[in-house]
């Protein structure tokens, strides 16, 4: 791990936190908000939870407009962004994208194939999430992730990455699971990251729950600046990149909403 990386926390409201981030100042945004699933979501723990309870739909898109259109205000001409989602908003957040990026902003849709999970008697089994990958610009940074290949002619020899990631879901005895309920591999932000943010870029995560993409990050030798408003996933996220050699912390765990910056 390049010894320059540095990582921030903060904590309180997604669009309060990066209305104060400045102008064109982020290479990536990622973020994985709740997924409008009308519950509470809960982890191992009573703290490791958040509500995701709404009104109705268009509450939950009111409240991720300004969201968006801040993360588009951060975004240098080269940056971009990736909102993890699935098949309760995602058609949704794609159109608000595409009013605030620009119609011919859509890089791709991305599909995140898991494997774990239940199946009901009545629909096929839901086995991934999606990835919506827009761009501030045309000139936005990109390195094709490289992935094993699985045909038989190229015997695991590495290949461009496809729009579907096959990366595992965490299990229940995996080493790098802290409890939070919404939280993703490492791999999986390893690879985005990798793929999305220059060397020595920085990437901003607004709902960073247990710090996966903060990690991913400073472990690749970008920046990173982690929000969320839940005081446990604070905890966890510093936990875990305090843990992490050769990163620089600037870590920061304020009052929801009014949070102060710490150098």
């Amino acid at each position: 791990m390049p010894a320059h990386a540095t990582w921030t926390l903060e904590r309180g409201e997604a669009a309060a936190l990066l209305a104060r981030v400045p102008d064109a100042s982020v290479d990536l945004v990622y973020m994985d908000p709740p997924f409008c699933t009308g519950r509470v979501r809960r982890g191992r723990t009573v703290e490791d939870g958040f509500d995701d309870r709404w009104q109705d739909r268009a509450a939950y898109l009111e409240s991720m407009r300004p969201v968006l259109c801040e993360a588009h205000r951060v975004l240098r001409p080269t940056g971009s962004i990736l909102v993890h989602c699935d098949a309760r908003t995602c058609h949704h957040l794609w159109i608000e994208l595409e009013r605030i990026f620009g119609d011919s902003a859509a890089v791709n849709h991305l599909v995140w194939s898991y494997g774990l999970g239940g199946s009901g008697p009545r629909a096929f089994a839901r086995k991934h999430d999606d990835i919506l990958f827009f761009a501030r610009g045309d000139h936005y940074w990109f390195e094709p992730p490289q992935v094993p290949s699985r045909s038989r002619r190229m015997a695991g020899a590495p290949k461009k990455a496809t729009d579907v990631i096959e990366i595992p879901a965490i299990n229940n005895m995996a080493r790098e699971r802290t409890g939070w309920p919404s939280q993703k591999p490492l791999a999986l932000l390893e690879l985005l990251v990798g793929a999305c943010c220059p060397p020595g870029g920085t990437v901003v995560d607004p709902f960073c729950g247990s710090g996966t993409t903060l990690e991913a990050a400073v472990s690749l030798g970008r920046h990173a600046i982690g929000f969320d408003r839940a005081p446990r996933a604070i905890e966890l996220a510093t936990r875990r990149l305090s843990a992490l050699p050769a990163a620089e912390a600037r870590a920061a765990s304020s009052a929801i909403g009014v949070a102060e910056a710490v150098s």
